[in-house]
């Protein structure tokens, strides 16, 4: 038999790991998706690169992946 607390202890652990897995999407995907949009609108003349989260500098961030360790850098050319 099921008691409540631990029910809906299992139910915040699931719901706290599916949160984790969403945040790990690789570098490249989140690049394409966001060269995708940009392209959408008409933006011309850009440049996405990912590097190490410690590298970004004075860069425009526009996005993080592989949990945090890598960002998404803009530049306009």
């Amino acid at each position: 038999m099921f008691k409540p607390a631990l029910l809906t202890l299992t139910t915040a652990a699931l719901l706290l790991t599916q949160a984790a897995q969403a945040q790990t999407k690789p570098c490249e995907e989140l690049k394409a998706e966001i060269a995708a949009k940009l392209d959408e609108k008409g933006v011309k003349d850009y440049e996405i690169a990912i590097v190490d989260s410690d590298k970004v500098g004075d860069a425009k961030v526009i996005g993080s992946c592989e949990a945090g360790a890598k960002k998404l850098t803009y530049v306009r050319k």
